[in-house]
């Protein structure tokens, strides 16, 4: 199953485009034996400021995916628990999964509608950069605990 993490616009150099590079690398490495990855990252861009635009820039990356929308009115999932539903989604033949996050004003409804699932880093708000890297720790983490690597501990 590939995974995309498709993100409303650029990030500029620095430690948080570091960090989702990386993780993005380790989960593509380490989920290949299991069927998970490539883990990509897409930047869309918008043509104009909005909710709108950018769900328009988002659209093409999201075609033909189960989409899971990075939303803070979602559902906040333990480890664990994020890990069985990738395996699940794989078992169940997804073949592509992308993760859509939004920019400053969040994700439009269309695209909010289109998901099929939203997921929340928790009730507190935190930047899209950040949010960028820590999804895609996640989903490095959700790897190794389908491999069973000692990564993560409970």
């Amino acid at each position: 199953m590939r995974i995309a993490i498709v993100a409303v616009g650029r990030l500029p150099r620095g430690p948080e485009a570091e960090l989702v590079s990386r993780y993005a690398e380790r989960a593509t490495a380490a989920g290949r034996a299991l069927g998970l990855g490539p883990v990509e990252v897409v930047e869309a861009e918008a043509k104009r400021p909005g909710p709108a635009a950018e769900a328009a820039a988002l659209a093409p990356h999201l075609d033909g995916a189960h989409v899971i929308a990075c939303d803070e009115h979602g559902r906040a999932r333990a480890s664990r628990a994020f890990a069985a539903d990738l395996a699940r989604l794989r078992d169940q033949g997804v073949r592509r999964l992308a993760f859509a996050i939004g920019g400053a004003d969040g994700l439009a409804p269309q695209v909010l509608d289109r998901a099929q699932a939203r997921l929340a880093f928790g009730p507190q708000t935190w930047p899209h950069a950040l949010a960028r890297a820590m999804l895609a720790e996640q989903l490095y983490r959700a790897v190794t605990i389908l491999a069973g690597s000692p990564y993560h501990r409970d």
